[in-house]
Order: C-alpha cells, then structure tokens, then sequence
C-alpha cells in the first residue's frame, strides 16, 4: 500500500477521506460521521489515511466541541481505550474509535508500560523520558534490551462497545536515539527485522509494521460492519 502527500483542509469543521487522504466533502450529509478521540489532526489524518476506503466523515474532539479529558483509570491499554471511547461516544452522540498505546520493556519488568508519557514523571519533556529510558537501560547489553510497542483500538457507540482490538510492535531499545521521522521513543525503538529505528522510517513503511499500524488494520473489519458496509469494501 502507498501513502501519498496531501493537504489536510477543514470543510464546516469536518475532514473527509478521499482518493489522495483526507480532503474536503462536496457533500458530507452522505458521509457517515466517525469521531477519533483526540485533539491532533495528525492522528486523525492517520487513521483515515490507513482506511481511506471507508466512506466516512472523519472528526476530531476540536470539531464536536468536546474539551474534558477522560480519566485513564485502567489496568490495561484495551480498559483504558474503551474508557475514552465509550465516554466520547455518549458525548458526541458518534460512533468512536480512541486508542491507547505502551511500551514494554522486558528489563525493566515492562516500564513505562502502559503510561509512556508519565515515564519518569511529571514536568519531563518526550526527549528527556527518552534519556530517562536509556539511562535506566546502561549497561544492560543488546539480546536482553528487547521491548514492544502495543495499541488498542476501541470502537464505540453511544450505547456501548463495539469491539477492542490490538497491535503489536517487537524490537529492541537501541543505545541512543537514531533517526529524524516519528515522535515519542521512536528514535530509540530499533526494529531488527528492518535493521532501522522506527523514526528513521517514512510514514508508509511505518505503519506497515507499527504497533497502531496493525491495531488499524484489525479494526478495519469491525468498523465496516458498523457502518454497514460489509465486505465490499474491502
């Protein structure tokens, strides 16, 4: 699969997947509307990048109007997922999909786990959880540095669950940071089977074998019988 450059442009707040990503609908009352639970258009542009052959209109927190934050107050990434999914999708009245990612480390007896972005603590910067992460690898030789990436994908209803999924990423956390692509600790997770890190990779080979990658892949089934398109679309 190929993933081509595009301009992302807002039409009445909505953003809509066409032939070449997202792009501006002609006619959005046609278009079934999907919320993604967050506030960054990135991410939005992502998912229907990836399943751009789903006639959706693709919405963002900022387009309905949602501002509070739904407490991650679970014991795993698919509870959490679906605590934000479920909350979003009474909200909005919208069927939703919201996704929770972490990272295990296998030395570290699977920190940060499923909070990366707390790892180390309140006030740190991604690139300093990043030091703080190598800095609690040192010396800790290559074979026993594995770790994996793992997303969940939760689909909801107003009235309830639809249906979590999950991806998995495997690698090793490298000794530094390589790389300019990605974000978070991407420049430290060294995928052996490509002999790169996942930020010295473009978007498309990413996603091809990253962690959400696969999530939004699994998810793709499970969303088109919610939006009623069964398997022609596919």
């Amino acid at each position: 699969m190929q993933y081509r450059a595009y301009a992302i442009r807002p039409y009445g707040g909505r953003w809509v997947v066409g032939a070449y990503g997202i792009r501006p609908s002609k006619d959005p009352m046609k278009k079934t509307q999907l919320l993604v639970a967050t506030h960054n258009r990135g991410k939005a542009a992502e998912f229907a990048d990836m399943l751009a052959a789903l006639a959706v209109d693709w919405l963002t927190l900022d387009d309905v109007g949602i501002t509070f934050e739904v407490a991650e107050t679970g014991a795993t990434l698919a509870e959490n997922a679906t605590l934000k999914a479920t909350a979003y999708a009474r909200a909005s009245g919208l069927l939703t999909l919201a996704d929770d990612t972490g990272l295990f480390v296998d030395a570290l007896d699977g920190a940060p786990g499923i909070y990366p972005a707390r790892y180390g603590g309140p006030g740190l910067t991604p690139g300093q959880r990043v030091e703080r992460l190598l800095g609690q690898l040192a010396g800790v030789p290559w074979e026993a540095r594995t770790a994996r990436f793992r997303c969940a994908i939760a689909l909801a209803r107003p009235a309830g669950v639809v249906g979590v999924v999950e991806g998995v990423c495997e690698g090793v956390i490298a000794e530094g940071a390589v790389g300019q692509h990605g974000f978070g600790y991407d420049p430290v997770f060294y995928v052996p089977a490509l002999g790169r890190t996942l930020a010295e990779m473009a978007p498309g080979e990413k996603h091809q074998i990253s962690h959400r990658g696969r999530a939004i892949r699994a998810l793709a089934p499970l969303l088109r019988e919610a939006l009623g398109e069964g398997e022609e679309n596919n």
